[in-house]
């Protein structure tokens, strides 16, 4: 069996099993622990698959962004721990980008003491925080409204980040993998890659259950952060993959 056939029957059932062992693997198509480990290598740059320990799984598909309600009942410890992280990582006088999302607002409660900071966001419950109770300086963004997810999207919003520079950014997702980020909403879209082209340093901001998973359309590639901060649950081969493209990661 040449090796794209054999990646094809491997992928195949993983698909039928969503998580296969290496051990069942290697009975199934015959071959070393070894040859199935490359296979599974590859399969996991091309964005097919992803490792957990002692197997394999398909990446799960994002097809709707969960609303903030949602959001808000999930993974609190971590968002927790991962907004005290980023809290730490903010210089003296720096102006601030927080991404929409429950993880940045975490941040944002760290952040309201500061008087130094110039806090900007795309996120109506970030904003109504920071108002009552920030003692630095606020942006919103504007335009389009996504109702469910309490947060501005669009040209529009991404228009206002074209003008202004940010020192660091806190960027947030419901699906990534090594190969990037990804979204169900293209309307997400104009505004992650004006954030991205407005700030000095890039930080990726998500728990471990945002890491595998993919949705319809792409957003950048993991590449254009310098750093990621994540729940230590990250599996081992994500975080040494995460190491060999010089992204820093803080595990929390």
């Amino acid at each position: 069996m040449i090796p794209a056939e054999r990646q094809r029957k491997l992928l195949d059932l993983i698909h039928q099993q969503d998580i296969v062992s290496i051990s069942s693997l290697v009975g199934a198509l015959g071959v070393s622990h070894m040859t199935v480990r490359r296979d599974i290598q590859k399969l996991e740059d091309e964005g097919k698959v992803i490792s957990v320990s002692g197997g394999v799984q398909t990446l799960a598909r994002l097809a709707i962004e969960p609303t903030h309600n949602d959001k808000s009942l999930l993974s609190n410890k971590e968002k927790n721990a991962i907004g005290e992280k980023a809290a730490t990582l903010i210089p003296t006088g720096a102006t601030v980008y927080l991404d929409a999302g429950t993880t940045t607002l975490e941040i944002a409660k760290r952040l309201a003491e500061r008087e130094d900071l110039l806090i900007v966001t795309n996120d109506f419950v970030i904003a109504n925080f920071l108002m009552e109770y920030g003692k630095g300086e606020i942006f919103h963004t504007g335009g389009r409204v996504n109702k469910a997810n309490r947060s501005s999207v669009g040209e529009l919003a991404a228009q206002f980040l074209q003008h202004i520079s940010l020192d660091i950014a806190f960027i947030s997702t419901s699906s990534w993998n090594m190969n990037g980020l990804s979204t169900p909403d293209e309307n997400k879209i104009p505004v992650k890659k004006a954030i991205i082209n407005s700030s000095q340093q890039r930080i990726l901001v998500s728990d471990s259950s945002k890491c595998g998973k993919v949705a319809t359309f792409f957003i950048c590639p993991l590449t254009v952060f310098d750093s990621i901060i994540c729940d230590n649950a990250l599996p081992e081969n994500l975080q040494k993959n995460v190491a060999e493209m010089e992204i820093t990661l803080y595990l929390v």
